[in-house]
């Protein structure tokens, strides 16, 4: 994975070096400092991942993000000393957002999430012009495209599912599938005791719930058993809060 590493302080850069000097497969194309530095070496060096930290001279994190075009973004790592940003972070479907000072199993972590996100996209280009799927019917599962057919993903394997352009990507606890459908789409067929939607971005089976974090001003993020962390949407928070409450009772 080619990664461009993005902070306006060297001893930050420093560190991100030396960590990922121990992550396999992962090679450093370049550098940048501040937001227009970022967004130049982005479409010039066309990386795959862009470990991008928010507040920079220039322009911040979150707008460098926020101009890419969706159809040639790479995958966006956040990293940052400030947890108040984790909601905006996510609204730009980063694909996950860490603080410093960064450790290196959250790192790695990070990279790998990152990873599978783009060879889930990877597929969904290649589906494009594949056969139409089944007619999408069953009420307790999805009909989902792989490239010798279609498989069946019963709703009762799915840990959580995240928004990934038009298509959504579903989760179990073996591996993840990517699906062409809304989230508005997916909230109307979803039961809310079993998957709840937690962002205008994401569902979350509450029994896969270990750990909610608290991020400061009344943000909250949630812990997966598989060491996921979602970020629940400033919206969300009461009905989440409320739900998790239920399940637990």
């Amino acid at each position: 994975m080619r990664v461009l590493l993005v902070d306006d302080e060297p001893a930050a850069l420093e560190r991100l070096s030396a960590l990922l000097a121990d992550a396999s497969d992962v090679s450093i194309v370049g550098t940048a400092r501040n937001g227009r530095e970022a967004a130049q070496a982005i479409a010039d060096l066309k990386p795959d991942l862009v470990l991008l930290d928010i507040q920079m001279p220039e322009a911040s994190g979150l707008a460098v993000a926020a101009a890419l075009p969706l159809d040639e973004r790479p995958e966006i790592v956040f990293v940052t000393a400030f947890e108040l940003y984790a909601a905006d972070a996510f609204e730009v479907e980063a694909a996950d957002y860490l603080l410093k000072p960064v450790r290196f199993d959250r790192l790695r972590q990070a990279i790998e999430r990152a990873r599978r996100r783009q060879a889930l996209r990877a597929a969904a280009a290649r589906a494009e012009s594949a056969l139409a799927a089944p007619a999408d019917e069953d009420p307790d599962g999805f009909w989902v495209q792989v490239r010798t057919g279609f498989v069946r993903v019963p709703l009762a394997d799915i840990d959580w599912i995240e928004a990934a352009k038009d298509y959504v990507l579903l989760h179990t606890a073996t591996r993840s599938h990517i699906h062409r459908a809304t989230m508005n789409a997916l909230e109307r067929k979803l039961n809310p005791a079993e998957l709840t939607r937690v962002h205008r971005s994401a569902f979350v089976r509450p029994s896969r719930v270990k750990e909610v974090q608290r991020l400061g001003k009344g943000l909250i993020s949630l812990m997966l058993q598989d060491g996921v962390s979602v970020a629940v949407g400033p919206s969300y928070v009461n009905a989440v809060t409320g739900r998790l409450a239920l399940y637990q009772d």
